[in-house]
């Protein structure tokens, strides 16, 4: 538990100086005091002099507080000011002078109703001062004296009972670091077999007969940005030392075609290759793709998730062990015990942030240290991408196929809506499919919101009765997924309505069109990926925008931008600033910090610094033995278990 703010009780302003709409501490003698009645409503007020002027406080419902603010005693008040025919003031906070106050900066904490800051306050000081000298230092010395960082327990109290706006500065500053080093110090222990290992199957540094078959095959030429990253990662895995490596992309941007070339590449130099995604629906997109451009290369490409049984799971199996199968395309099923490879070479992740560091490392050791790539497309500034992924060298595909049109983004006003509608039917009857991308699956009292099964009644019973409309959610069994996705890639249905199931990989050509309801509910970054399903034809594509009446005005500004800009980096900076990571990352999101004072987009620079400190201190000490070390690993059992559980395990 960390304050959530300060007021600083020892900055008073003078109350003839006060003025209307000012955030202001003022402290004064109660003069009267009185409870009167409005309704229901009872409201007491206590008019507070200070010799330059006076003020009334006025406090609703809390007829109580007669007993404890009395005449004669000095009241300190901070809230804000306005003019209703007299000077008031609304406190948010407020103390009788003495030594709760005592001047100092005071923290105010997060509460729920019926805790209060006072009880939150002296408990907290109690608790610390029960404490004293028994918490425990879980930075190593060189660490602290290279930050100039205090010790934890100054911190801690620097923080919960600052006597000045610099004790909250140190105080945050060395948490702000503690919580970086601790995610770093799990990345590079996690990390460091591989980032040491030798032995990796070395990958032909020029194309082989399969590679050269795949790119004839292929329908277009690839861009430059394509041919620059599918270098890097292959000269990468030319060595016995295991590439690492993140390729970020835009949506749109081809990563799939490089990963497929990387693939036979692999199959070429004698390995075999794996990608793993992180659904259902992605990985069974991703086989039919990359099946399509393998195969008639001559690479034979498997397929394995929890839905394939019996015979079909068998033989994937089977192949994979005898290497007869070269290329596995699957979901968390590659990470059983029962898949085992003759010679993996090459392992792929897509969508990383939706996967742990243990996972992905899980599905490499299924092989003699393979070569790893993770692909994302969500983008992430470069320096945050080294930090949050600090074992892997980063590669961008920063320029969209040829032919590419962005699409058009427009924020719809409810009273345009039927209008819209004829917009659809327009499209579609060109040949033109729709999504409809809705945020909830089931009716919230609390959300006034769309749902999926509402806007598939509508759409299907009451708007385009004649159009064949389909359904899929999360919710819904894996293979009923499967069937109405490879419907709609058919054309067999002309509009789906959708949760956010389609954020990333979906791939469908015909689809140009797109309705997102609630907009206002969904990250903008995770708006750009929605996006990003449409437009992948040399059509001009539409998405549109719907808010839910009331929508704040920063929550406008916010879809706003997302209608201006159609780079995939400068939303994601702008919805990390905005968010914070947690949100940004989305509530999937697996191996992200858990932060409570750090911020990933404010404090970079600390980041890096975190993660130097923590990969020197790992690759001196693999175990961390030392026996000053041991509140730092028990600090680390706590924050990371399941990490520290898997590096335990070898």
């Amino acid at each position: 538990l960390y304050p959530r703010r300060y007021v600083d009780a020892s900055r008073t302003t003078p109350i003839g100086e006060l003025v209307s709409g000012q955030l202001a501490t003022v402290v004064g003698r109660i003069r009267a005091a009185a409870v009167r009645r409005t309704g229901r409503m009872a409201i007491f007020s206590a008019a507070v002099d200070d010799g330059t002027g006076h003020i009334e406080t006025v406090f609703f419902n809390q007829p109580f507080l007669r007993d404890s603010l009395r005449p004669g005693l000095t009241l300190l008040i901070h809230g804000e000011v306005s003019r209703r025919g007299r000077l008031q003031i609304q406190p948010q906070e407020w103390w009788l002078t003495g030594p709760e106050s005592g001047g100092r900066i005071v923290p105010v904490y997060p509460a729920t109703e019926g805790l209060f800051q006072k009880r939150i306050r002296a408990d907290v000081r109690q608790a610390l001062g029960s404490l004293r000298g028994r918490i425990p230092e879980i930075l190593p010395s060189a660490v602290r004296t290279a930050e100039r960082l205090p010790s934890r327990e100054t911190a801690l109290r620097a923080l919960h009972l600052p006597e000045s706006s610099a004790d909250v500065d140190a105080g945050r500053r060395r948490m702000i670091f503690e919580e970086f080093f601790l995610w770093e110090l799990t990345l590079a222990l996690l990390t460091r077999g591989r980032r040491h290992a030798t032995g990796a199957p070395p990958l032909r540094p020029s194309a082989g007969e399969r590679e050269r078959a795949l790119r004839e095959r292929l329908p277009f030429e690839l861009t430059g940005a394509q041919e620059r990253v599918l270098a890097e990662l292959l000269l990468d895995a030319t060595g016995t030392r295991p590439a690492s490596r993140l390729l970020q992309g835009d949506v749109g941007s081809g990563k799939t075609v490089v990963a497929a070339l990387a693939l036979a590449r692999a199959v070429d130099s004698g390995c075999q290759g794996a990608l793993m995604a992180p659904t259902q629906i992605l990985a069974e997109q991703h086989a039919a793709t990359i099946r399509g451009w393998l195969d008639p290369a001559g690479v034979p490409v498997g397929f394995l998730s929890g839905a394939v049984k019996g015979r079909a799971r068998e033989a994937v199996l089977e192949g994979l062990r005898s290497g007869d199968l070269p290329v596995v395309v699957g979901t968390h099923a590659l990470l059983q015990d029962a898949v085992g490879f003759r010679r993996l070479g090459l392992v792929v992740v897509d969508e990383q942030h939706r996967f742990g560091v243990e996972q992905r490392l899980r599905l490499a050791a299924k092989g003699v240290s393979p070569h790893v790539v993770v692909m994302t497309a969500t983008p992430i500034p470069r320096s945050l991408a080294l930090s949050l992924y600090g074992d892997l060298q980063v590669s961008v595909v920063d320029e969209l196929p040829r032919g590419r049109k962005p699409v058009r983004t427009r924020l719809v006003p409810e009273s345009k809506r039927a209008e819209l509608h004829g917009f659809l039917r327009s499209r579609m009857e060109e040949g033109d499919q729709v999504f409809v991308v809705v945020p909830l699956i089931e009716d919230s009292e609390a959300l006034d919101l769309q749902t999926a099964t509402a806007a598939f009644e509508r759409y299907s019973r009451d708007l385009f009765p004649d159009v064949r409309v389909g359904l899929v959610h999360g919710r819904l069994p894996p293979e009923e997924r499967s069937r109405v996705m490879n419907a709609y890639r058919r054309g067999d249905l002309r509009i789906l309505v959708s949760t956010t199931v389609v954020e990333v990989g979906v791939d469908v050509p015909a689809a140009n069109v797109m309705v997102i309801e609630n907009a206002e509910r969904f990250g903008l970054a995770q708006l750009h990926q929605l996006r990003g399903r449409i437009g992948r034809s040399d059509r001009e594509a539409w998405c549109f925008l719907f808010a839910s009446p009331g929508t704040a005005a920063e929550g406008l500004a916010r879809l706003e931008l997302l209608r201006r800009h159609a780079d995939g980096f400068r939303i994601a900076e702008e919805d990390l600033r905005l968010r914070g990571p947690g949100d940004f990352f989305g509530t999937q999101q697996h191996g992200v910090p858990r932060l409570r004072l750090a911020d990933l987009a404010l404090h970079s620079a600390v980041l890096e610094r975190a993660k130097a400190a923590a990969f020197a201190l790992v690759d001196g000490d693999p175990t961390l033995s030392d026996a000053t070390l041991e509140p730092l690993r028990e600090e680390l059992r706590r924050c990371y278990s399941e990490a520290a559980t898997y590096y335990a395990q070898g």
